[in-house]
């Protein structure tokens, strides 16, 4: 019995394999955004930082948009109801730049989405001339011409939707431990950024950069309708795509990078929250990635291990998984670029696949989450 249950184990990792190897392969030669020369960019957009409590990460994030070009016809800061100094520090840098304006959303609605509720409040002000929308993060850091090359990029593969694989800081050693493996979920479950997709079930996005035509967003429900999403960037990617607009994903080098969370205990705490990507939309196209997760990623090198103190590593279901472990560690190599001066820990990050694979599963079925001491319900309160 137990020798049928490892040929069925081992018949299924093996079928997944060789999705995620064929998923690795055809993505890795993809596109990425590079800096634009002025003029480049003919279009505006309209920026719209959504905060609440961000006094401690703002400050680069507003030196980042500061130094935009012309491109950035305007950048709201839309504050949710925080009591720190946010909005001094906003009123601060709106005395030096023009384009810089606070706008007052107060609290959102209980058990909704926050960032949705600032958002929405923000895009109600936007220039509607302004044909273009970033939204950033406080904890992102622009660089000077970011918005510059995502418009010349979009405007140059005709992409009305994308966002960026920003570049990773992490806080030390014990969060680099962890935070790659959390990372390479999503490059196991959708590939290697650098392309636009229209399926739903590929679609990879950020929304701590992410730049949207209004006229699509709006098309789509705007902001308003997501108010009861976790991931509320992925799913307007889908349902983008899912009406036939191409959606991109792609790395922009040292254009833009962020600096997520403050230790180990707050990435587990916060990004477990949206990583499984579930929406509407979520099916079983999700539910068969967090089983690659947990049978492709996280565990050929602890299954490798235990064959080999047992005396079975040169078995099939042993080089089966040696070969995936060497998958990983090709994967790890890869994805260091993502990161700002990893620590040696990153290399050992490996280690915590198998409690990332696990909470995944466990995070996708929950309704009720916990943002910054706020309830927010997938689905919404009913």
């Amino acid at each position: 019995m137990i020798r049928w249950l490892w040929f069925f184990v081992a018949a299924v990792q093996a079928a997944l394999a060789l999705r995620v190897v064929a998923r690795l392969a055809r993505t890795a030669r993809g596109e990425r955004i590079g800096p634009a020369r002025v003029g480049m960019a003919t279009e505006r957009v309209s920026v719209i930082v959504p905060v609440l409590d961000e006094a401690e990460r703002l400050g680069p994030c507003l030196a980042g948009l500061h130094a935009q070009g012309v491109e950035a016809a305007e950048i709201l800061v839309v504050d949710g109801g925080s009591i720190d100094a946010t909005r001094e520090l906003v009123l601060g840098w709106a005395a030096h730049d023009r384009r810089i304006r606070l706008v007052e959303a107060g609290s959102a609605a209980d058990d909704a989405n926050g960032k949705v509720h600032n958002l929405a409040a923000g895009l109600a002000v936007a220039d509607p001339a302004v044909p273009w929308l970033l939204t950033i993060d406080a904890d992102v850091r622009p660089r000077p011409g970011l918005a510059r090359a995502l418009l010349a990029f979009a405007t140059a593969r005709r992409l009305g939707a994308l966002s960026v694989a920003t570049l990773q800081r992490v806080s030390g050693p014990a969060e680099a431990l962890l935070h790659p493996a959390m990372l390479t979920t999503l490059v196991y479950r959708f590939g290697i950024p650098g392309s636009a997709t229209i399926d739903p079930a590929l679609v990879q996005a950020n929304g701590q950069c992410m730049l949207l035509r209004r006229d699509l967003l709006e098309a789509v429900g705007g902001f308003t309708s997501l108010a009861g999403e976790i991931v509320e960037d992925v799913a307007i990617a889908r349902r983008l795509a899912a009406r036939g607009e191409p959606v991109g994903f792609y790395e922009a080098g040292p254009l833009v990078e962020v600096a997520m969370y403050r230790g180990a205990a707050e990435a587990w705490r916060n990004w477990t929250r949206s990583l499984p990507m579930r929406d509407a939309r979520w099916g079983w196209a999700g539910r068969i990635g967090l089983l690659e997760v947990l049978l492709v990623q996280a565990l050929p090198l602890p299954l490798l291990l235990w064959l080999a103190v047992r005396g079975r590593a040169g078995t099939p279901l042993g080089r089966l998984n040696l070969v995936l472990a060497l998958v990983r560690i090709g994967v790890l190599a890869g994805a260091a670029r993502a990161y700002v001066a990893p620590p040696f820990t990153y290399w050992l990050s490996p280690v915590s696949d198998p409690a990332v694979a696990l909470a995944l599963p466990f995070q996708a079925i929950r309704r009720r989450h916990v943002w910054r001491g706020r309830s927010v319900v997938r689905g919404g309160s009913r």
